[in-house]
């Protein structure tokens, strides 16, 4: 219980800790360009941001905008942390009252944003299923003791459904008392799209921002080279490479069920939870990356796309002409599929 509690511990959404500032070499002599490099925390994870700057004066102004970038991150956590008891989404989700519930603009663009994909995905993406994550142990009060009874799982699913859930300008309303958001699908994405347009102000043309996984790029990595990604091979004992990848000028983000899970009595429980039956997903499909414009758009839509199931979401995939890149676990090992917008985004070769 205790490793499982730890394993779960990594999802909290946490205080942000900046770490460290690193500069890389020049790589532009002409130009004295370099590549610089923050570190940090937030959200329970880590965050990676490597920005293209001139080398005067550029720790100096690194130092700066990561403290920008650090408070722009706290903001986020303290509007949508479902951890942080007095964050925004914690007050809407203790209130019962079925008043319109004033939240930040940011709070009310990803809620707008999550409800839009809950109808494109016929509900699959539900940001109403809180309480069927917390009845699961994949939310704040962490594992329960023992795996939820008919009983239980038939309260928590009464209280979900997008349909209970509206947003006006910069107010969320309740349907019923009980509703219960997470913004958990959404929200690091949202993330990362607050810091890559924080760069974009700040005249920043080519950068990478990567939050827990999630990540948006801009540019070029030098004047010769792309930013080059790796699609994680879905295995829980050691990090290894499915595929290279180029996202070019875009958000991605990847789902999957092989880092976060528990097992009882010799059955593996996903923290992706299915809306439709409220149980953790049983299918083959392990991973999901997604290319969007959008960080936050992505993360939705390949959570969406990996509670669908290999055959549906594919087929979802490819009805949206999303780049999406699929991973199914066989008896033999792993097999992917892609959608042929995704085809022009893989790296043949590393030099």
């Amino acid at each position: 219980m205790k490793g499982q509690q730890t394993l779960f511990k990594q999802v909290k959404w946490l205080a942000l800790i900046a770490l460290a500032i690193f500069l890389s070499g020049c790589f532009d002599s002409a130009d004295k360009k370099i590549q610089v490099k923050l570190s940090g925390r937030t959200m329970g994870v880590d965050y990676h941001i490597t920005y293209v700057d001139v080398a005067k004066n550029s720790e100096k102004v690194a130092r700066t905008r990561q403290t920008v970038i650090d408070d722009l991150l706290k903001t986020v956590n303290k509007q949508m942390s479902t951890y942080d008891k007095s964050s925004e989404l914690s007050l809407f989700n203790q209130s019962t009252s079925l008043e319109p519930f004033t939240v930040s603009e940011n709070t009310a663009k990803v809620v707008k944003e999550s409800i839009r994909l809950a109808e494109l995905t016929e509900g699959k993406l539900d940001i109403t299923i809180g309480p069927l994550v917390n009845l699961w142990g994949f939310g704040p009060n962490m594992r329960p003791e023992t795996l939820p009874d008919a009983a239980a799982l038939a309260h928590a699913k009464s209280l979900v459904g997008i349909d209970n859930l509206s947003v006006t300008a910069n107010t969320l309303t309740k349907a019923i008392p009980e509703l219960y958001v997470d913004l958990s699908t959404t929200a690091k994405g949202f993330g990362v799209d607050v810091v890559a347009d924080y760069l974009t102000l700040e005249g920043v043309t080519d950068y990478l921002v990567e939050i827990g996984g999630e990540v948006r790029v801009s540019g070029k990595a030098n004047p010769v080279r792309d930013w080059v990604l790796a699609i994680e091979k879905p295995i829980s004992t050691h990090r290894a490479v499915q595929e290279y990848i180029s996202p070019r000028d875009n958000g991605l983000a990847t789902a999957g069920d092989y880092r976060q899970y528990f097992e009882e009595g010799g059955k593996r429980f996903s923290h992706i939870i299915d809306p439709d039956d409220g149980m953790p997903i049983r299918h083959k499909l392990v991973s999901v990356t997604v290319i969007h414009p959008s960080c936050m758009t992505a993360d939705g839509l390949s959570t969406a796309i990996m509670l669908m199931g290999p055959q549906d979401g594919l087929k979802f995939a490819q009805a949206q002409n999303l780049a999406a890149y699929l991973v199914t676990k066989t008896d033999s090992g792993f097999e992917t599929v892609y959608t042929k917008p995704f085809e022009s985004y893989i790296v043949k070769s590393i030099q």
